[in-house]
């Protein structure tokens, strides 16, 4: 079990690697790099994750499980459910747009574990949304689903090209 001094640099690394994926992408971004901006040394780095690729998979699954998380807070009606899920999720994109970038920079890369990672990510949120929509009686909830991750998705490469002008809310 890790004591708070711990858990709280693993969260710094897990910060300082976010912001260096969604800066320069999975191949370009290297530990020592990382730990420049989380002001450690690389061996220290080392201490926590293994590999760069268990540090990119560990903060690709922090970003899954705070959408999740979020979506699971939210208290709404069948007919505010997708538009409040929609508002959670600009919020989380606002908020921690590195999460969404290295959401973004995993579709790219080509190793197995990581590709793994997104697609189990990727339908734990389908599957949590579905059933949600489903439980909250939305009508047609399996077409829903499918338009809310493809909304989602656009909203990240959005995000991470710098082209807000993809995302119209006036459509629903």
């Amino acid at each position: 079990m890790k004591n708070n001094n711990s858990a709280k640099r693993e969260q710094e690394i897990l910060e300082a690697s976010l912001k260096a994926f969604a800066e320069n992408g999975y191949y370009k971004t290297t530990t020592a790099h990382i730990a420049t901006i989380a002001n450690i040394s690389q061996p220290y780095v080392f201490k926590f994750f293994k590999t760069k690729e268990e540090l990119f998979i560990a903060s690709l699954n922090q970003a899954f499980d705070r959408i999740i998380q979020s979506f699971k807070n939210i208290e709404s009606t069948k007919e505010n459910i997708v538009e409040d899920m929609i508002d959670v999720y600009e919020n989380i994109s606002t908020t921690y747009p590195n999460e969404v970038c290295i959401q973004v920079v995993a579709l790219s890369v080509t190793e197995e574990n990581i590709q793994q990672t997104v697609r189990t990510g990727l339908l734990n949120i389908r599957s949590y949304v579905l059933d949600r929509f489903i439980a909250e009686g939305v009508s047609e909830a399996e077409n829903e689903v499918t338009t809310f991750l493809s909304r989602g998705i656009l909203c990240n490469i959005s995000r991470f090209i710098n082209a807000p002008e993809l995302i119209d809310r006036s459509i629903n």
